[in-house]
Parts: structure tokens; sequence; C-alpha cells
């Protein structure tokens, strides 16, 4: 699902990646800047902006929650991606 002010859709998520994914919607929408999706199977709510949009295909940048920072830079410092 894409979720945002105002918006509740169904999307499938095609293709994913550490640092963001890529969805398909049943029809063609301007998705506002930061949406959240939720991917239902894996039971997560992604915050994500988006990137770029093509038809019915967006691709979405993962967002990393302010509180998580911290977190995030010492994993980058020891070798994450």
């Amino acid at each position: 699902m894409v979720i945002a002010p105002g918006l509740e859709m169904a999307c499938v998520i095609t293709d994913t990646s550490s640092g963001g994914l890529r969805i398909r919607t049943d029809r063609q929408i301007a998705l506002p800047a930061r949406v959240t999706v939720v991917d239902i199977a894996a039971g997560l709510a992604l915050d994500v902006e988006v990137a770029w949009r093509q038809g019915m295909e967006a691709g979405l940048k993962r967002l990393v929650p302010s509180r998580l920072l911290p977190a995030r830079e010492a994993w980058m410092r020891a070798g994450g991606r």
C-alpha cells in the first residue's frame, strides 16, 4: 500500500535494494514527494521519498527516521552500505 495524506492505494513492490524500492500501481497517479509504503507481506512500513516516476512505476528512496540517524552513521562507519 502507498499511503500519504488523502491517498491510500494498492501497489506491487517490484524491486528492492538497501537504498530504496520500485513500485507499480494499477493506475497512473501523481504521488506526493514523500509517502509511506506498507509492505503487508513483510509487516513493514517504510517512509520513502519519490526519486522518479514513469507511467505507473515509481522509484522510491528509503528515508531514515531522525531518531535512527546515529545508528545508521555508526553502521556506515563499520562498513555498511
